[in-house]
């Protein structure tokens, strides 16, 4: 005889208290990620750094003084018996005093300003415009002296060596004029 539904379920009753399972050994467990959180975060920004030191283009390693960009690697052959180069030293600045043509424009200038310096040549065709020096540092601005007429205005500019030749040349040859940054 078949027995009336639900009769085969046996009664209810109170669960007996027990000692939770702990399963030693697992190596998946979210609770070791909490335990370990200093290393878990360490990690994560030793592979961030990583990525970004893979991503980065070599000329920015070199200008950060990186020690694994393009130059150490020049080094690190030569060492090794390949061709001989000489780590590059910062160029050495220099104070180069320059007259702009325009002295107006120098009276917009303060100390620790950056300019360009575009030396126009004067020639019966025209003349063409070049850029003498990029990102020169204004050092000082001196005072304009009394009864200079239209001969322009000085300003004292920090450049690397070879920017302060260049500017040297071209104040003898052409009118100099200055871009702020």
């Amino acid at each position: 005889m078949p027995y009336p539904p639900g009769a085969d379920v046996p009664p209810t009753r109170e669960v007996p208290g027990f000692a939770p399972v702990r399963v030693r050994g697992g190596r998946h467990g979210p609770g070791r990620l909490v335990r370990h959180r200093g290393r878990a975060v360490a990690a994560g920004l030793a592979v961030t750094a990583a990525a970004l030191l893979a991503a980065a283009p070599e000329d920015a390693d070199r200008a950060r003084g990186h020690p694994h960009g393009p130059t150490a690697t020049r080094a690190a052959s030569s060492a090794a018996g390949g061709p001989a180069a000489r780590p590059r030293r910062p160029a050495a600045k220099v104070t180069a005093p320059v007259r702009i043509a325009d002295a107006a424009t120098v009276r917009l200038l303060r100390p620790g300003d950056r300019v360009d310096v575009i030396a126009a040549e004067e020639t019966v065709t025209g003349g063409e415009a070049r850029v003498v020096a990029r990102g020169a540092r204004v050092t000082k601005v001196p005072p304009p002296l009394e009864g200079a007429g239209d001969g322009g205005a000085l300003v004292v500019l920090s450049v690397p060596r070879s920017t302060a030749a260049r500017l040297a040349g071209a104040g003898a040859t052409a009118r100099l004029a200055v871009t702020l940054w």
